[in-house]
């Protein structure tokens, strides 16, 4: 390989690695550009070997992601803000879809509102049935019947 060229794989690493970070938002690739971001400047520095070239990468990206864990675990993990949906957690609601985690069916109106529900331990409960609401996930409802 000519001399230059590892320069411009690791540039276009680095460049692809910051694209597929900022497309994201979600911290995945940014170790990996950092370590190939140093191994170009490396590579530009006349270091031409290209297993020491991939060990600097592995090594770089590696310590990046040993150092910056602790924030990217505070910022990727924030604590869940209660929302006035959580008010229905324990409340009575009735079936008006049987219920089958099988299927991926199953209704139950709470408050008036209707929910798209599943069964906290997969047993189909039929229409008309109560059950408690034990907590959501997403836009669904878990019950279990009373």
């Amino acid at each position: 390989m000519p001399d230059n060229i590892m320069v411009y794989v690791w540039l276009g690493l680095t460049i692809l690695f910051a694209i597929a970070e900022a497309a994201s938002a979600q911290l995945t690739t940014i170790w990996f550009a950092a370590g190939s971001l140093v191994t170009m400047l490396l590579a530009l520095f006349g270091v031409k070997n290209l297993t020491v070239q991939i060990i600097v990468f592995v090594l770089v990206s590696v310590i990046s992601l040993i150092a910056t864990r602790p924030f990217v675990k505070k910022v990727i993990h924030k604590k869940m803000q209660p929302t006035n949906a959580d008010r229905i957690i324990g409340e009575t609601g009735v079936v008006t879809e049987d219920i089958r985690n099988i299927d991926g069916a199953g209704e139950v109106k709470i408050n008036g509102v209707i929910w798209t529900a599943r069964c906290k331990n997969d047993e189909a409960i039929p229409a008309g049935s109560l059950v408690k609401i034990i907590s959501i996930e997403g836009v669904k409802v878990i019950v279990e019947k009373i």
